[in-house]
């Protein structure tokens, strides 16, 4: 007879993976369902882990050659040894997914390998054995998304799984998409050597984000080499020996011109992965973009059977998908799980990065919403003047009335890091005054926080 659970997950990656270990802390009998080699689901396997370990590692390279001697130190004959750097990838890679390895022993979770089926409520099918649970948690995450006449073989045309792997630095990369991946993965070729160029069909980058702040990024990243292609859409893509000749036109319509590339990434985002998962024969409904639906539970309209993560509505983001987890994993034993979406941040890590939590100018102006507005540029941050990385500002706003803070947007050196200041001030309530009257240490980048919300009052103290 087949082992029952409690709870089976179905999906290893860090929406999954946590709600597992959350689930067994809390006492429930857990299995977790994974078709890869290795723990960690997309994130930490062709995702965010080694992707952040190219920009790591591709940032000390241009930082040798490109900005070592402003610190008097010279190094001469600056060689790129990609071969290695990528073999450091992977033992980041190994080293994360071993890990999540090890807490699976630690909290006597059973790893179910293979592709996971659900039969019906409470029947999940794992490598032709079915198992019995009480629970069935849907964590399976996301996949690339495809664009009508851009076929994709990772070698040429490649989604982010594939430009992660490239074996030599290409000639021209052309990336397709103005958001956090495409411009993550254009960082890091263009800094080890790369001519890189940006399609995006909107006038702007990273949509979704504070416009303004937007702005200044992209004359940041022009600076930096990348050349942008605004208004854009890419409508066919012929592969050759050669390389890849890709048909674009204005987004508004128009005459159609060419463009050559070496390699070409396709990141225009990111749709649930559902394939295979027997969902329709199960009765459990998708909504109009192919997502489950779930109640603000995470339950589905089958009962016994929830939804995490980037299958779900809301932000395709790991940490979204992990406080998920684990607010369900507490409201299967009688807590009260919860997710605050107001205040869930956002980061690109370029660098300098962006990162971004709560509301944008442009959406409190659609709501009717009257504000304050704080800036303090990092040119005027004693740390960053150290760091030599001047580049841009933490802009905060304010509730006009209460002075509560309703979101801030941080372009600079360790936006991603000094965010979470501003997130923690958020979650309790806090007002602009709030963050300006914590005492915070000098010298360091967080002080352009503290300016920011102080400019919020209009009395910033070092501009």
């Amino acid at each position: 007879m087949s082992e029952s659970f409690d709870v089976i997950v179905i999906g290893a990656g860090p929406g999954g993976y946590v709600c597992a270990i959350r689930a067994a802390q809390l006492g429930l009998k857990v299995a977790c369902v994974e078709q890869r080699e290795t723990l960690g689901g997309t994130c930490l396997n062709v995702g965010c882990i080694p992707s952040k370990a190219l920009l790591q590692s591709s940032e000390s390279f241009d930082e040798t050659k490109h900005k070592f001697a402003e610190h008097g130190i010279l190094v001469d004959g600056v060689k790129l040894d990609l071969a290695r750097m990528q073999a450091r990838k992977g033992e980041v890679v190994t080293a994360n997914t071993k890990g999540v390895e090890f807490l699976f022993k630690k909290n006597k979770i059973t790893w179910l390998k293979g592709k996971g089926k659900i039969l019906a409520a409470g029947k999940v099918e794992v490598a032709g054995q079915t198992y019995e649970t009480k629970n069935i948690v849907i964590a399976t995450g996301s996949d690339s998304a495809p664009l009508k006449g851009v076929e994709v073989d990772e070698k040429q045309i490649v989604t982010s799984t594939g430009a992660l792997e490239l074996e030599k630095v290409p000639g021209h990369f052309v990336v397709i998409g103005g958001g956090v991946i495409g411009l993550e993965l254009g960082s890091v070729w263009r800094r080890l050597g790369a001519e890189v160029t940006v399609i995006e069909y909107l006038d702007r980058l990273v949509p979704g984000m504070d416009a303004e702040t937007a702005k200044q990024f992209e004359r940041i990243l022009t600076k930096q080499g990348i050349k942008f292609r605004l208004k854009s859409k890419v409508t066919g893509a012929a592969k050759s020996a050669d390389g890849v000749t890709l048909t674009v036109e204005p987004a508004a319509g128009g005459g159609a011109e060419e463009v050559k590339a070496d390699v070409v990434l396709l990141a225009i985002g990111r749709r649930a992965y559902t394939e295979g998962l027997g969902l329709a024969e199960a009765g459990v409904e998708l909504d109009e973009r192919g997502r489950v639906k779930t109640d603000r539970h995470f339950a589905t309209n089958v009962p016994g059977v929830y939804a995490i993560g980037d299958v779900i509505a809301g932000p395709m983001l790991a940490h979204k998908a992990e406080d998920e987890g684990v607010a369900l994993a507490e409201r299967l034993v009688g807590q009260a799980g919860h997710v605050n979406y107001g205040v869930i941040p956002a980061i690109v890590y370029t660098w300098p990065e962006i990162a971004s939590v709560g509301e944008t100018e442009e959406e409190l102006k659609a709501r009717g919403q009257a504000y304050k507005v704080g800036k303090f540029p990092f040119m005027a941050n004693g740390r960053a003047r150290a760091m030599g990385d001047t580049d841009g500002f933490v802009k905060i706003l304010a509730d006009k009335e209460t002075d509560r803070v309703l979101g801030c947007h941080i372009l600079g050196p360790d936006a991603g890091t000094l965010i979470a200041e501003v997130a923690i001030a958020m979650e309790f309530g806090a007002s602009a005054e709030d963050v300006a009257r914590t005492c915070h240490a000098h010298p360091t980048l967080s002080e352009a926080v503290k300016e920011a919300a102080l400019a919020v009052d209009g009395r910033p103290l070092h501009i």
